[in-house]
């Protein structure tokens, strides 16, 4: 079986189209396929999906070749989202951390996605946002409001853009990594230095593509930097302070995997297996349990600063760790100080 798409993510592919072909179907090259079923395709326009690696049969990418049989569910995907999938209004509860005519800041709960994609296209952040606010402007990838993301798992702040000039500035903030972003991250094994940086750029995984991948000589992907604290040596697991001076899709995620401190639960890079302990039966148990208590990454984006695009003046919102994360800190805590 291929990845399963779940999470968007900066350079994401959204579902256009799916179809199951029916028992009757002889086997058709699936460019052909889509030629039938798909309204204005130019053949043109097909094969450069099937190039990009864009089509997808049974979970798996497909060339424009593969002949379609009965049953096969196809898939076509493109880098933009599907316009008409997007923006529903829909009454979901924000916690609205402030909010005024620029702009607001929002504490979003694990398991929210923050954009429509992907077989996400309601419950998500934006539509709600859209619900709450009546006119957003878009950002470039014709996102009402968004001018940084939280993945799907992660939990913690951000800030939203309800005017063009709002947006315009608050980008340029991000841009120009003036922004302030701390996050509460708990990892796998004792870090060994109390802080550090972690620089090494950050593209797709050529193999998986819904991973992150380090490329250490910078010579592809994008420039990602990482600052981090030790908070609380936990024994196997250690508590970090991250600051991000780049915003990277997962890039603490995957800067802390890339120097042997992988988040703990983090389903995507191995961390939801026991990576640092011991072999006793009873601390798998434990492990399992605290696994049951955060079902998710152990990501929180704790501290959110940045000027206000009218007032200018710097404005600092911090955020409580949610129950989930700080119940699993608080077993670590007890297991460390008894296995002292």
């Amino acid at each position: 079986m291929g990845p399963h798409i779940q999470e968007p993510s900066e350079e994401e592919l959204y579902e256009h189209h799916r179809f199951v072909a029916s028992k009757g179907q002889d086997p058709l090259r699936v460019d052909k396929y889509l030629m039938n079923f798909i309204e204005n395709a130019t053949r043109n326009k097909i094969q450069q999906a099937a190039k990009d690696g864009h089509i997808w049969v049974n979970e798996q990418i497909v060339k424009q070749n593969y002949k379609v049989k009965a049953g096969d569910e196809v898939r076509v995907l493109f880098e933009h989202p599907p316009h008409e999938l997007l923006l529903t209004p829909e009454d979901i509860p924000l916690d609205i951390v402030y909010e005024d005519d620029a702009l607001l800041v929002v504490n979003k709960p694990a398991g929210m996605v923050v954009h429509p994609g992907h077989g996400n296209y309601s419950g998500t952040l934006i539509n709600a946002l859209l619900f709450h606010t009546k006119d957003l402007p878009t950002n470039e990838n014709e996102r009402p409001g968004l001018v940084h993301r939280i993945d799907k798992d992660t939990s913690g702040l951000l800030v939203v853009a309800k005017t063009e000039a709002a947006m315009t500035h608050l980008s340029k903030q991000f841009f120009d990594k003036t922004s302030e972003r701390e996050y509460i991250a708990l990892v796998w094994g004792n870090v060994e230095d109390d802080q550090g940086t972690v620089e090494g750029h950050i593209a797709r995984n050529p193999k998986n593509r819904l991973q992150m991948h380090v490329f250490p000589m910078g010579d592809e992907g994008k420039e990602a930097v990482t600052h981090y604290k030790v908070l609380e040596r936990l024994g196997y697991v250690t508590l970090l302070s991250c600051k991000l001076e780049t915003g990277r899709t997962h890039q603490i995620r995957v800067h802390m995997k890339y120097i042997g401190h992988t988040l703990f639960n983090d389903e995507r890079y191995g961390g939801d297996r026991i990576l640092k302990g011991t072999t006793f039966t009873k601390y798998k148990q434990f492990v399992e349990n605290a696994f049951k208590i955060l079902p998710r990454q152990a990501l929180h984006a704790k501290t959110l600063g940045f000027v206000h695009p009218v007032t200018g003046e710097f404005m600092r919102f911090n955020s409580e760790l949610p129950e989930d994360m700080a119940n699993c800190i608080a077993k670590w805590q007890e297991y460390a100080k008894h296995s002292k």
